[in-house]
């Protein structure tokens, strides 16, 4: 399947919306949440979701599915551009709200950052799952070798830049809940 590549990064996202909606439950009982919590998050949401998967898209989903004559400028892909960017000004956010939070105990701006990234990025994750793949599937089918290749060798670009596997993230993204778990 073509974008099997790219639902297995959004189970791995999913994962960590789940573990950002408990530290939400927690803030909001008045819990700790420590660096160790919050520093892995930052760099989830920065590079993994950022960089890596929506690098994944923008640089070989989306100008192949330009190629089969979906415009760029305005529909489907100009929407998901729209909103990776604000996906990418949210996670700036959380990383603002966290070092806040960090130095002043004040929980309230990363409560609110953190509500926001999980309903934009759940309804991302949506759209993307139940409306793009479905019409890249179709209208690539013909490509699929050639993009799932190109998938696979952006993913691996990125996560080069970044410094990390994808092992690295999926172990993350356990400790993170781990971590999540633990706090009383």
């Amino acid at each position: 399947m073509l974008t099997e590549s790219l639902q297995k990064d959004h189970e791995l996202i999913e994962k960590v919306l789940h573990a950002l909606d408990a530290t939400i439950k927690l803030l909001k009982d008045g819990k700790q949440i420590p660096e160790q919590i919050l520093l892995p998050t930052i760099d989830f949401t920065q590079n993994f979701t950022d960089i890596c998967h929506h690098g994944k898209e923008e640089e070989a989903l989306f100008p192949a599915l330009e190629k089969t004559g979906m415009p760029s400028h305005m529909g489907p892909i100009r929407m998901m551009m729209v909103e990776h960017q604000r996906t990418k000004a949210i996670a700036e956010k959380i990383e603002l709200a966290s070092k806040k939070y960090l130095e002043t105990n004040d929980s309230v701006d990363l409560i609110f950052t953190l509500e926001i990234y999980v309903q934009h990025v759940t309804e991302h994750l949506w759209k993307e799952n139940n409306r793009l793949f479905k019409m890249a599937e179709a209208r690539l089918n013909h490509a699929a070798k050639d993009v799932d290749k190109n998938l696979e060798e952006i993913e691996e670009k990125k996560l080069k830049e970044i410094g990390k596997s994808r092992s690295d993230y999926e172990t993350l993204v356990d400790d993170l809940e781990k971590s999540i778990s633990e706090i009383n």
